[in-house]
C-alpha cells in the first residue's frame, strides 16, 4: 500500500485536475498544455499563484500518476486540498482542458466522472458546466 500523498495547495489541486485529465489518454497534446498555461496565467483563481511554479506542480502530479493507485491518490489530494466552493471550478477547468484539442477520449471522460463523483458535484451544475464547454468549443 502506498503512503498517503502529502497535502497540496488549492492552486496545486486545480493544476492536478487539469494535468490528470490531459494525461488520462497517456498523451499530453500541445493544445492541452497551452490551455493549462493560459488558464493559470489568466484566471482569477490563480491570481496569487506564482506562475513559475506551474512546471513543478505538473511534475509532482505526473510523479503521483506513476503510483499503482495514482488516480485515487490524486483524487484524494484534490478533494482534500480544495474548499467546497472550488469543487465546481476544478471540474470546469478539467473540462476546459479535455475539450482543448476538440476531441475527448474515453479515458478523459472516465477521469471526469471520477472527479465529479469524488467532489460530490450537483448533477445540474455538472450539466451546466459540460453544456457551456460544448457551446464554447463547437466547430463551425
Amino acid at each position: 500500500m502506498n503512503k498517503p500523498a502529502k497535502a497540496i495547495s488549492a492552486h496545486d489541486a486545480l493544476i492536478y485536475a487539469m494535468v490528470t485529465v490531459a494525461a488520462a489518454d497517456r498523451r499530453l497534446s500541445d493544445s492541452e498544455l497551452m490551455k493549462i498555461g493560459d488558464i493559470v496565467k489568466t484566471l482569477p483563481a490563480f491570481r496569487d499563484f506564482p506562475h513559475e511554479r506551474l512546471g513543478a506542480a505538473a511534475d509532482a502530479c505526473s510523479a503521483l500518476l506513476q503510483h499503482e493507485d495514482g488516480i485515487d491518490e490524486i483524487l484524494d489530494v484534490i478533494a482534500t486540498a480544495l474548499p467546497p466552493r472550488l469543487h465546481e471550478t476544478a471540474y470546469a477547468l478539467a473540462i476546459e482542458v479535455a475539450a482543448a484539442d476538440l476531441h475527448v477520449e474515453q479515458e478523459e471522460l472516465r477521469f471526469l466522472q471520477m472527479l465529479r463523483d469524488r467532489l460530490e458535484l450537483d448533477k445540474l451544475a455538472v450539466a451546466a458546466i459540460e453544456r457551456s464547454a460544448r457551446v464554447r468549443f463547437r466547430k463551425m
